[in-house]
C-alpha cells in the first residue's frame, strides 16, 4: 500500500482510491483489517475500461488480485461498460439495487437521454450514448438496503434515485467519505471542457439522463445531510472540507433554481419504473436543427474520444 501511485491513480481518503477513466470515475475500496476481506470495484467505466482497471488493481493490490466484489452505483453505460469485460477475468459477485436490475438482466432500456438541454456538448452527445440493457443474470445481486454489501460490511447504502429509479450511494460514517455515484457531480458534467478537464464544480446529476428531477432533488438533500467531510463523484475531481460543506449546502437548499434545468423532457414529467423496468416516457418532439447541431457536436467532439481512448 506504500508503494508509489502512477499520477493517473488518485486517493479519496483512507482505503479508497480513484481514476478517471475518459471522463467518468471508478473507485476502488479496501476494507480495514478485521472489517473484512480484500477489496472492492465501485463502477467499471466506458467498455474497454478493464485493461486499465486490471492495471490499477495490480499496482493497489498486487499481481493476480481480484476484488470481493463489484459495486454498481447505476447501469448506465459510462458506469457498467467495462463489467462485461471484467467478468471474463474476475468471477466475481456483482451488485446493485432492486430496481437497477431490470436493466442489467436484459428486461428493460434505460430511457432515452434528453440532448435538447443545450446546456453544454455532453448534453448533445447524449442522443449517442447507450441505454440498452445488458444482461447479467445470476451474476448480479440485489443489494439489501437495512443489511448493506457483505464485502463492504462499514459502508451504508443509501438509495439516491432520480438519476436512476435503483441509482446507489456509498458512505463510511467512519471518516465521512462519500462515494456518490452520479446522484450529483463535482464537475459540469454537461460541458465536454469540464469533463475532459479536472476543472471542479459541485452540480447536480448530469442533466441529459435524470429522469426524475423530484426523486434527484430529495437524493441531494438525504446526501447532504449526512454531512459528508469528502465525495467522490462519478464525474469530476474529489472535494474537501469547507468548500464541499459549503456548497453541498448551497445546492440542497437551492436545488430548484440551480440544478434542475428551466426546461426538458423530464422536467415535471419523470418517467415512471418499478422493478420490471421502465413504464412510461414522456413524448419528445425532436427537430431538425437539433439533429444538425447533434451531428456537429459529435464531429467536434470525435478527437477528444479518441485521444482519451489512446492514453
Amino acid at each position: 500500500m506504500n508503494r508509489r501511485l502512477s499520477t493517473k491513480y488518485f486517493q479519496v481518503s483512507q482505503r479508497v482510491w480513484g481514476t478517471k477513466l475518459l471522463f467518468v470515475n471508478v473507485y476502488m475500496i479496501a476494507n480495514r483489517p478485521g472489517a473484512a476481506k480484500g477489496w472492492v470495484l465501485v463502477d467499471t467505466g466506458l467498455k474497454g475500461s478493464a485493461n486499465k482497471i486490471i492495471t490499477m488493481a495490480e499496482e493497489l493490490f498486487g499481481p493476480g488480485t481480484r476484488p470481493a466484489a463489484i459495486v454498481l452505483t447505476h447501469g448506465h453505460g459510462d458506469h457498467a461498460g467495462g463489467l462485461a469485460e471484467l467478468l471474463k477475468i474476475w468471477n466475481v459477485p456483482v451488485y446493485a439495487h432492486a430496481l437497477e436490475l431490470p436493466y442489467l438482466t436484459g428486461l428493460s432500456s434505460y430511457p432515452p437521454s434528453d440532448p435538447s438541454l443545450t446546456d453544454g456538448l455532453m448534453s448533445l452527445l447524449s442522443v449517442f450514448f447507450p441505454t440498452a440493457p445488458i444482461n447479467l443474470g445470476n451474476k448480479v445481486k440485489a443489494i439489501d438496503i437495512e443489511e448493506g454489501i457483505p464485502e463492504l460490511p462499514e459502508w451504508k447504502v443509501i438509495h439516491t434515485p432520480g438519476h436512476t429509479p435503483g441509482h446507489i450511494s456509498l458512505f463510511l460514517p467512519i471518516n465521512s467519505t462519500l462515494i456518490a455515484g452520479d446522484a450529483l457531480a463535482t464537475t459540469k458534467a454537461e460541458s465536454a471542457l469540464y469533463s475532459f478537464s479536472s476543472l471542479k464544480k459541485l452540480t447536480g446529476p448530469p442533466r441529459y439522463f435524470t429522469t426524475d428531477w423530484e426523486a434527484a432533488a430529495e437524493s441531494v438533500r438525504r446526501l447532504t445531510a449526512l454531512e459528508p467531510r469528502t465525495v467522490a463523484a462519478g464525474h469530476g475531481p474529489v472535494m474537501r472540507g469547507r468548500e464541499l460543506h459549503d456548497q453541498l449546502h448551497e445546492m440542497a437548499d437551492n436545488f430548484e433554481q440551480v440544478a434542475i434545468p428551466v426546461k426538458g423532457r423530464y422536467v415535471g414529467h419523470p418517467a415512471l419504473a418499478d422493478e420490471m423496468g421502465i413504464k412510461y416516457i414522456p413524448p419528445y418532439i425532436s427537430s431538425g436543427i437539433l439533429k444538425a447541431t447533434v451531428g456537429i457536436a459529435a464531429a467536434l467532439a470525435t478527437f477528444f474520444i479518441i485521444k482519451g481512448l489512446q492514453e
